[in-house]
């Protein structure tokens, strides 16, 4: 009774919250030879409010293209893209407004000040409730590329649309508009569409509106009519070659142009019907008669995973690839078009429903499929852990990437607020395997039951998180309040431990630690070896709660069993009954880094091969540590290294602890110890001990900001061989500085800038210095970067003949040993011409290069073509008893890869010019690496 009266109530309601009707005319012209299309429209708009609008807004998400500075161009900048911000001006679209009239009188209308791709209206007459305005527009359109968000125009002249024309804004008592970020989540009412588009004959249409009615108009052109009934809004695509293809299936014509992985037609109609048969059982009979699935569609959501893999890669079957790529476009479309919710602040529901489906599909028909597919059972690959992974359990390992690095945001954040990996991959999982933990919690199939019913009710009626909540609470008389609340409005991670086991002949009683400050439930389960023999929900942990199960032969207890809960920590999960010392996990031996197996003390093993300098030539090793494909907090490497050039022993060690620290500035606290034994010279080696402690703070807790700080404080000890010539080392050759360094950066594509302060105190010195670096990128592609150094000595009571703890203008002697040179002490020779970008920062050798008192120098470069820019240096060195000296070099650089791979060619300095000079080739000068952790962070800066 109490559901049919909720149920009742809800649906009275819906209506009531539901937009009025709507209606869009229009009348489109293509002209497609210069990128153009000419809009007549009307557009009528009911105001279901109890409000009077003396005002509208409209959505011309075209105009986003406009300028380098609209929302859509800062957002795909801050993905490190430099499309958009380099593109042509005729690369880019706009909108241009003729007029907008009501009732043939011109309405005054202006965009939105920093939001170009909104207009504001105003009204000659106020709009009361339930009444409607129509007003006239006439504007013209032009194409983008189709590079910047894969919607506009191809270089091949194929048109792909989306938001191409001009839509009404939602009123519900306060507008709701935002801006196009590439995020596709435009919030319009549903509206029945009239569509006239006029375009050249040699292109083929697909839309997923209805064709009406074709004419002919000219030996050119054709004339096309569309409609339908509650729509959002319509993608069109105008290919020269026929692209997409048609299966009719249960009076849905699926319109798709997906890779069909070479299938035979009867295999994709199969394929096909199968999908659509699965989403009308659990969504609901789909309200319009095309579904149309594009390649596009899928590349902007893809399956990820083994996505990253060459196409010739395949591990899973055809059949498999296919079904699934159909089953999550049809999925998306299917919801885009039927779930009314506002996609900026109810995502999570979209995300959650659509990855909910996709792990019931593949847990219903193929249990079995691995996450590597075949790949699982190739010689070498078969060993790992990973190879055991099931399918579906990517999404909780995808959003344990996150989780376990402290990046993982609420599933209610304003999608725009989201991190790009966040997005789309791990709050999308997070969502899905959500509603799968509060099913399993629930039981009885009421969430999948409930899904599909809430999804009938609603289709094509506007709701919200708060609907849904309601809708589904009256469905069980369970507490779900903590998904309502902990799971999707904060970041707290599940987290649980059993502790205090007692046995007796009939039960067990434990208790049960909750290690995170959360209200969420876990599953309790008693074994017998392998077999499940209960399960028990344990909810309201605040802190601990002590138990008692009956005990039915079982000899071990875990939690979360099934790994149905995304539990950030899966190690302290169980607890043996057989005796004392079994609840030891035994050690494991994995070659190379795997996925985490919760069941054993994995020790990973990694082979080491390199070349870093001509004393130690090829050296080979073996690295020992504990840190999984998962971040872990308590960390380890041993790494023992044997070289074959100078006949020794190497290697370094490392321990560290990590503590994350949720809704703080403050988000990262790292402290540990390092150790190395290495080669610094011939037949020399050095001892490197290292104990450090690292703050890392973000600004105001917006993730997507890239404004960071950091705060590092270490003791460097170094114990090296003394060099019998006394070149290259002091008289101390062995020392202890303390370090602390406070960095400051704001890393972005367009304005880059960073600045340190670094202090040091020795025994025998005191020093301070500081950099700065800038870099802009002009709209003209022309690039500048400056760099500011200045250091001076507090105190310095070192060798006057020794340089070694001087400040260096192009070469560090880098005592603190912390740059990576392929050669640490050659004069001369290829090692002897890498450039660290570091210190003094000049590219010349020059007469002067080292400064015991303090030094200045200003390093800048600006791009002439391309990747080629113009260097230039000056500074003054200052040494004890003598005058400051005015340096200066100038010179050609490519910039091949920024920071990562450039190649300096001196010109002119205080030698005169270089370039004319003997043995020219020894003066170029190179910036490389090759450590992969430094070239992930080209990926990492687009995702994180």
């Amino acid at each position: 009774m109490k559901y049919y009266f909720l149920r009742t109530l809800l649906i009275f309601l819906l209506p009531i919250l539901a937009f009025g009707q709507n209606k869009i005319d229009l009348k489109a012209k293509f002209d497609i030879e210069n990128r153009q299309i000419s809009i007549t429209q009307t557009i009528t708009y009911t105001n279901t409010t109890r409000d009077t609008l003396k005002t509208i807004y409209l959505n011309d998400w075209n105009n986003s293209y406009a300028t380098k500075k609209t929302a859509l161009a800062t957002r795909i900048a801050d993905e490190y893209i430099k499309d958009f911000h380099l593109a042509k001006n005729e690369e880019r679209g706009f909108s241009v407004i003729t007029s907008i009239k009501q009732n043939n009188e011109s309405l005054n209308f202006e965009q939105l000040k920093n939001q170009i791709d909104v207009i504001k209206v105003s009204l000659k007459t106020p709009l009361s409730p339930q009444a409607s305005y129509t007003i006239d527009l006439q504007y013209l359109v032009k194409i983008p590329s189709d590079k910047f968000t894969s919607y506009g125009i191809t270089p091949d002249g194929d048109l792909n649309l989306k938001y191409w024309y001009i839509t009404p804004a939602i009123y519900d008592g306060e507008w709701q508009y935002f801006s196009n970020k590439n995020l596709d989540d435009l919030y319009i009412p549903k509206s029945d569409l009239d569509i006239e588009i006029e375009f050249p004959k040699a292109y083929y249409l697909t839309s997923e509106l209805n064709i009406d009615n074709i004419l002919e108009t000219s030996t050119k052109n054709r004339i096309v009519k569309l409609s339908g009934k509650n729509r959002i809004n319509t993608k069109l695509y105008l290919n020269k070659s026929l692209t997409f293809s048609t299966i009719e299936s249960n009076g849905i014509s699926v319109v798709s142009s997906i890779d069909d992985e070479g299938l035979e037609f009867i295999d994709k109609a199969l394929l096909t019907e199968k999908v659509i048969d699965f989403i009308t059982k659990n969504l609901g009979e789909y309200p319009h008669e095309r579904l149309v699935v594009s390649e596009i569609d899928f590349t902007k959501d893809p399956i990820y995973g083994l996505n990253f893999l060459p196409k010739f890669i395949k591990p899973y079957p055809n059949h498999f690839q296919y079904e699934l790529r159909l089953l999550k476009i049809a999925l998306h479309n299917y919801l885009d078009n039927t779930l009314l919710i506002n996609p900026r602040k109810d995502q999570w529901l979209f995300d959650a429903i659509q990855i909910f489906y996709l792990i019931k599909y593949v847990d219903d028909r193929y249990p079995n499929m691995k996450f590597l597919g075949s790949i699982s059972g190739f010689w070498g690959v078969r060993s790992f852990h990973a190879a055991d992974m099931k399918f579906n359990e990517k999404y909780t390992f995808g959003h344990m990437v996150m989780a376990r690095t402290n990046k993982d945001q609420p599933l209610t954040m304003a999608k725009d607020s989201l991190l790009k990996f966040n997005k789309n991959i791990a709050s999308k999982y997070k969502a899905g395997i959500g509603l799968k933990y509060l099913d399993d919690f629930i039981n009885s199939n009421i969430v999948e039951e409930s899904l599909t019913t809430f999804l009938t009710e609603t289709k094509l009626q506007t709701t919200t998180t708060k609907a849904f909540e309601t809708f589904l609470k009256s469905r069980t008389s369970k507490d779900i309040d903590w998904f309502f609340t902990d799971y999707l409005k904060t970041r707290k991670k599940i987290d649980f431990k059993i502790k205090n086991v007692k046995k007796s002949k009939d039960s067990i009683t434990l208790t049960i630690k909750n290690k995170r400050h959360n209200s969420m439930p876990v599953s309790l389960y008693a074994l017998n070896n392998d077999s499940i023999i209960s399960k028990t929900w344990v909810e309201h942990i605040n802190d601990s709660k002590t138990i008692t199960i009956p005990r039915q032969e079982a000899n071990k207890l875990v939690l979360n069993y099934e790994r149905t809960i995304p539990e950030i920590n899966l190690r302290d999960n169980w607890k043996s009954l057989k005796g004392f010392f079994f609840n030891n996990k035994p050690l494991q031996f994995r070659l190379i880094k795997d996925v985490e197996d919760p069941h054993y003390n994995q020790v990973f093993l990694m082979p080491l091969a390199e070349f870093n300098n001509i004393y130690d030539g090829i050296t080979l090793g073996m690295r020992f540590y504990n840190t999984a494909l998962l971040r872990k907090r308590f960390n380890y490497k041993i790494a023992p290294k044997y070289s074959f050039t100078s006949k020794s022993f190497t290697g370094a060690a490392a321990i560290s602890m990590e503590h994350n620290f949720e809704n703080n500035n403050l988000y990262l606290l790292n402290y540990g110890i390092r150790a190395g034994y290495t080669s610094y010279a011939e037949d020399l080696f050095v001892r490197q001990v290292i104990p450090s402690v690292k703050l890392l703070f973000r600004q105001d807790n917006d993730f997507r900001s890239n404004k960071r700080q950091a705060l590092i404080f270490r003791y460097v000890d170094i114990n090296r061989d003394k060099d019998p010539t006394n070149v290259l080392s002091t008289s101390e050759p062995n020392y202890s500085i303390f370090n602390t360094r406070y960095i400051h950066s704001n890393d972005n594509l367009i304005h880059f800038n960073k600045w340190y302060v670094d202090f040091q105190v020795a025994k025998k010195f005191t020093k301070i210095a500081f950099n700065y670096e800038y870099r802009r990128l002009f709209e003209s592609n022309r690039q500048l970067n400056l760099r500011l150094y200045g250091g001076t000595f507090l105190e310095n009571n070192t060798d006057t003949n020794s340089k070694y703890f001087s400040f260096a203008l192009d070469r560090p002697t880098d005592y603190l040993f912390d740059y990576a040179y392929l050669g640490r002490s050659e004069e001369t020779g290829i090692f002897s011409q890498q450039y660290i970008d570091a210190e003094g920062g000049f590219k010349s050798k020059l007469q002067t290069p080292y400064a015991n008192q303090w030094i200045t120098t200003l390093n800048a470069s600006t791009t002439l073509w391309n990747y080629i820019l113009l260097y230039g240096d000056i500074g003054l060195v200052k040494n004890k008893g003598f005058n400051p000296k005015f340096v200066y070099d100038s010179g050609i650089r490519v910039n091949l890869v920024t920071d990562y791979f450039e190649v300096y060619f001196p010109i002119y300095s205080n030698l005169g010019w270089e370039i004319g000079q003997p043995n020219y080739d020894q003066k170029i000068r190179f910036k490389f690496t090759v450590d992969p952790q430094v070239l992930l962070g080209l990926f990492r800066r687009r995702w994180f």
